[in-house]
């Protein structure tokens, strides 16, 4: 017997998670959630949050050194990284009590431990190595995320060769560092260190950084980059690394050839690895394919009464995805007919400067798939508040159905398009044509007015460039 019976049981506590236990608890259901160790999971203790937190105060330094360029005057500026760091684990504090505040309010029982599945409808807890209980539901959702990924000889140490968690705690500020990987994180962190001045280069094996966004994009950010003094490395990979005291050494091959490149720190962003161990999954009919649970639409397994949702079910690995998801199988369960989750409607972002975003396909993916593509672009130079703000330098990019006039993906590079993508975001979702959006009156002066130029741009009818 069970030591509690609920209608839903939510393993991991996550931005998916949570997100689930909330909405299934809103729908009337009897919920509980299962965390091991932080509510709000990697994103909001070690991860989107935290990073953000840290390059907040990195573009604070950045201005800080160009205000005479607005003709203000601050002299000498510098940071404590100490304090850096502390604000940054101040803000992921205090939205964790937050999330335990928005559960105690929605009445979802938090259950703290490690679950395992234990037979048909039943979890088993335990913290340590003592048991904490066994917990009945009829419908258990799976959202126990992914950690990152490491290299063989590349493990993280804590001191010489870090992952995300101990790049966000640093004790000592690196001269010199060496990023593996240029995806979002591993981009994020060398804008970071890059903005406090350590000398960073950027390894990838792929031949661009970025690898996942549209390549006219990628390369305006590696551009902009190395014009920051990054120095960028594609077509490279890594290994052979050699520890010293204070330093590591790392055999870098690129370009038919191999480079020792010496640096203080070694940062390692290769991917992320989903948390499918220890669950009891083999005793049941969830299938994995590379560790990643399988689902179908509506993030149901192939064991009845069993769902995923998040980074443990596979790509794009982002904490809004896991929360929709974790919206749509509440919702599924408790008989609402959400609408599946159409991935083309995600928008992904770089929080590195310039910011980097997108939705939808890139032009080369849509031409791949037989699309007829008008393309339109307009550049932050031609923007009045752009200039106004003292950033000139960017891209909006927008590739329509020739045919359909459907907007089949949008991509920024620039100051704060992060924020700027989401009405791409709601153009998608609500199946926008050209003409709906030409049709838009965009307010004057903002940074969004490029979005409606580059609209007018892929039909020849841009104003003002």
């Amino acid at each position: 017997m069970a030591d509690m019976n609920y209608d839903v049981i939510v393993i991991g506590g996550g931005p998916g998670g949570y997100v689930a236990a909330i909405r299934a608890a809103q729908l009337g259901l009897h919920t509980a959630v299962i965390e091991r160790e932080n509510l709000g999971g990697i994103c909001l203790n070690w991860g989107c949050i935290p990073t953000k937190a840290l390059l907040r105060s990195a573009e604070v330094l950045h201005l800080a050194k160009h205000a005479a360029d607005y003709g203000l005057v601050v002299q000498n500026p510098t940071f404590d990284l100490e304090k850096v760091v502390a604000r940054s684990r101040k803000v992921a504090g205090q939205l964790n009590g937050g999330v335990k505040h928005l559960l105690k309010k929605n009445k979802v029982t938090v259950i703290e431990g490690s679950a395992k599945l234990a037979g048909k409808g039943v979890v088993a807890v335990s913290k340590g190595n003592a048991p904490v209980g066994t917990f009945g539901a009829k419908h258990i959702i799976i959202a126990t995320g992914a950690r990152a990924r490491t290299l063989p000889g590349l493990e993280d140490d804590g001191k010489l060769v870090w992952t995300y968690r101990k790049a966000m705690t640093p004790d000592v500020m690196p001269k010199s560092l060496l990023v593996i990987g240029s995806g979002a994180i591993g981009i994020e962190f060398a804008s970071f260190y890059n903005a406090l001045g350590a000398k960073v280069t950027v390894v990838e094996v792929m031949d661009r950084i970025l690898p996942v966004e549209d390549e006219e994009i990628s390369g305006l950010a590696r551009k902009a980059l190395e014009k920051q003094g990054m120095r960028i490395i594609t077509g490279g990979k890594a290994g052979n690394l050699r520890k010293g005291a204070d330093s590591v050494t790392v055999a870098v091959e690129h370009g038919g050839k191999t480079e020792d490149i010496t640096v203080d720190r070694v940062i390692v962003a290769v991917g992320i690895s989903p948390n499918t161990e220890n669950l009891g999954l083999e005793n049941t009919k969830v299938k994995t394919d590379r560790g990643h649970i399988q689902t179908n639409p509506y993030c149901e397994t192939d064991e009845p009464g069993v769902y995923a949702i998040g980074d443990v079910t596979g790509a794009p690995w982002l904490a809004h995805k896991a929360s929709h998801e974790g919206v749509i199988v509440a919702e599924h369960i408790a008989g609402k007919h959400p609408h599946p989750l159409n991935v083309r409607n995600i928008p992904g972002c770089t929080y590195s400067h310039p910011q980097v975003a997108s939705v939808g396909l890139t032009e080369k993916k849509a031409k791949e798939l037989g699309h007829e593509v008008k393309v339109g672009r307009f550049p932050f130079v031609g923007n009045g508040k752009a200039i106004a703000l003292g950033e000139p330098e960017g891209l909006v990019k927008t590739v329509f159905d020739a045919k359909t006039g459907e907007l089949l993906g949008a991509h920024m590079i620039g100051a704060e398009v992060t924020e700027l993508i989401q009405g791409y975001g709601v153009a998608k979702t609500m199946e926008t044509t050209e003409a709906e959006l030409m049709h838009t009156v965009f307010p004057h002066p903002t940074l969004s007015e490029m979005m409606h130029e580059s609209v007018l741009d892929a039909y020849g009818r841009a104003i003002h460039f």
